[in-house]
C-alpha cells in the first residue's frame, strides 16, 4: 500500500508541567517514537498555511473534548495553556514520520457545545510583537528574572491550606512582611489542582486572597508553594529588595498629563 494511503494526521502535545499526550486521526491507536497517540478521530485541523515570509504562520485545531485526553475542565482551567504541538503526517502501517506539518504554542482556546477549537501559533509569531518597550512609571521587568536579578531563593515558602472562602485561602504559615505576596504566584501540589499556578492579588498575615477562584475544589492540608511579589514601583525596589540600580522604569519622566497643565494650574 501506498505511503499517501497510509497517512495520518498526528499530535504531540507537551503541557507545561511535562505532561505529554498523543492524538491521531486514525481509526485505532499507534506508537510513534515510543509515544502511543490515542485515536481521535474528532480532532481536526484547519488549512495549513506555512510561508516563507515573515508573516505570522497559525493554525486552528478543533477537537471533541475527552475526559480521557483533553477535558473541558483542564482547558477552563488553563491547564493547556501555552503546551507546545507538533503536528505531522505518520505512516500508520510501520508508525514512521512522513512529513512535520506544523509546531507551534497554543494560544486561545474556544469551548462550544460540541468541543473547543484552539489557535496554535508558530515561532515566527513571535515577529509581530513590539521590538522595543514602551516607557512606565513602573518597571517592566518581572520579580527574579534576567533583568530583575533579584534572587528568589529565599522569598519562595511553603504552606498548607487551612481553610477557604472564595478567592481568600487561609495558611499555617504568615507572609514574610506586610502585603509581601501581593503581585506574586502561588502553586498547587497535589490534589485536583496539582500542577496549577495562580496569580495572588494580596495578602495579610496567614491569608492570601488569589485573583481568581481556585478551578478545583480546595480540602484542608493542600500544599502551595508561595512565591513573593512586588508592586513594581520604585520606592518598593529600592527599600524592599535594594535592587533600584535594576529598576526597569522611568518613574520621573513626564507622562501625557504635562499637556494639560497650565501656569497655576
Amino acid at each position: 500500500m501506498s505511503a499517501v494511503t497510509c497517512a495520518v494526521l498526528c499530535w504531540r502535545v507537551e503541557r507545561r508541567d511535562g505532561v505529554a499526550i498523543g492524538l491521531t486521526t486514525h481509526d485505532r491507536d499507534l506508537t510513534v517514537d515510543g509515544l502511543a497517540y490515542r485515536a481521535a478521530p474528532g480532532m481536526t485541523p484547519s488549512a495549513v498555511h506555512r510561508s516563507a515570509g515573515l508573516e505570522a504562520d497559525t493554525m486552528d485545531i478543533g477537537g471533541a473534548l475527552s475526559g480521557a485526553a483533553i477535558g473541558e475542565a483542564d482547558l477552563i482551567a488553563g491547564r493547556w495553556d501555552g503546551a507546545r504541538v507538533r503536528l505531522f503526517a505518520a505512516d500508520w502501517e510501520t508508525g514512521a514520520t512522513l512529513a512535520a506539518l506544523g509546531e507551534g504554542r497554543i494560544g486561545a482556546v474556544e469551548l462550544s457545545e460540541d468541543g473547543f477549537t484552539a489557535e496554535l501559533a508558530g515561532a515566527s509569531a513571535a515577529l509581530a510583537r513590539p521590538v522595543v518597550e514602551e516607557t512606565s512609571a513602573e518597571c517592566r521587568a518581572e520579580l527574579g528574572d534576567r533583568r530583575c536579578r533579584v534572587a528568589l531563593a529565599g522569598r519562595r515558602r511553603f504552606a498548607r491550606v487551612t481553610g477557604v472562602a472564595g478567592r481568600v485561602l487561609t495558611l499555617d504559615a504568615a507572609e514574610p512582611v506586610a502585603d509581601g505576596f501581593a503581585g506574586g504566584l502561588l502553586r498547587w501540589f497535589g490534589g485536583a489542582n496539582g500542577g496549577l499556578e495562580q496569580a495572588i492579588a494580596g495578602s495579610a498575615g496567614a491569608m492570601v486572597t488569589l485573583r481568581t477562584v481556585p478551578a478545583y475544589a480546595v480540602v484542608a492540608g493542600a500544599l502551595v508553594e508561595l512565591v513573593e511579589g512586588c508592586d513594581k514601583s520604585l520606592a518598593t525596589c529600592a527599600t524592599r529588595f535594594g535592587n533600584a540600580a535594576n529598576f526597569r522604569g522611568e518613574p520621573h519622566l513626564p507622562g501625557v498629563d504635562l499637556l494639560t497643565r497650565y501656569p497655576g494650574g
